[in-house]
């Protein structure tokens, strides 16, 4: 192999990819609830991936006031902004003295969910975080993690409703 072929294999970095199945979600979801309390006055969902975890934690906690969060960080396994674009948040009248639970698939960077529970604290909300997926590793905020998470992992997770997977493909 040229030298040239050798460094360019070097650089190449090999996503380990884990995928996930709707069984495991419901597994997990299960884990969360077994760690959550039933006090709050609000979920908040990240959107897109917080949407599934979100809905099944609203229906077996009968949580009805769902909120949304749509932010954009990243655009498929690539990062997109340096800051989050907040696509839709709701006023601070419906977060102002609430305690919230914030749902996301996964915490990879922490960069999205700690930019809405940035928002949240402003509003003077009390928010608590609730993931799928924490990767410890790749976190930029040392300080923090999810108060509620049913796995620690370093993988590039593929979610049954990602883009990549098809409707009917089943792992």
């Amino acid at each position: 192999m040229s030298p040239a072929k050798s460094a360019i294999n070097r650089k190449k970095k090999v996503l380990n990819k884990q995928y996930i199945n709707w069984r495991d979600i419901e597994t997990m979801v299960a884990r969360l609830l077994e760690q959550i309390p039933m006090d709050y006055d609000n979920i908040m969902v990240i959107t897109r991936g917080g949407m599934v975890p979100a809905c099944l934690i609203s229906e077996k906690t009968n949580i009805r006031n769902i909120l949304v969060a749509a932010v954009m960080f990243y655009e498929g396994e690539q990062r997109a902004t340096g800051q989050p674009i907040f696509l839709q948040f709701p006023a601070d009248s419906q977060l102002q003295n609430r305690k919230i639970l914030v749902v996301d698939d996964v915490w990879d960077t922490g960069s999205t969910v700690m930019a809405v529970c940035a928002r949240l604290h402003q509003a003077q909300a009390r928010p608590e975080i609730a993931v799928l997926h924490y990767k410890p590793g790749h976190s930029l905020f040392p300080d923090h993690q999810p108060d509620y998470f049913a796995e620690e992992t370093d993988a590039w997770i593929v979610y049954p409703w990602d883009p990549e997977r098809k409707i009917s493909e089943k792992p």
